[in-house]
């Protein structure tokens, strides 16, 4: 498992990522160049991948995505270290908070 901020990215096993997902297309990346894991609301940073792959959003409240990195890449966000990653699917989870009544994304 790897962290970073409100980040969690945990490995996934190729035969459990979903049928839908493997040809499923993937999300844009930024102007960056970048796939988007999280992006700021308060300090407009972002958790991003660099390197080739592709970001797929599962639907639901919270969106699970999934990331492939057919040759690996990193995890960027201007105020945390850069974490390395190796090739494979990953399940990319936002960590959340509980608010009496309901939950919500963490914001940073």
């Amino acid at each position: 498992m790897y962290r970073q901020g409100d980040v969690l990215i945990v490995p996934v096993e190729g035969a459990a990522v979903p049928r839908h997902a493997v040809d499923a297309p993937g999300e844009p990346r930024d102007a960056r160049g970048r796939l988007v894991l999280a992006l700021g609301e308060v300090t407009g940073h972002a958790h991003a991948v660099v390197g080739a792959g592709r970001l797929v959003r599962e639907s639901g409240p919270f969106g699970p995505l999934l990331l492939h990195l057919p040759e690996g890449g990193r995890v960027v966000h201007e105020e945390h270290a850069a974490i390395p990653l190796p090739k494979g699917w990953f399940r990319v989870i936002r960590q959340r908070e509980y608010v009496p009544g309901s939950v919500r994304l963490v914001a940073d």
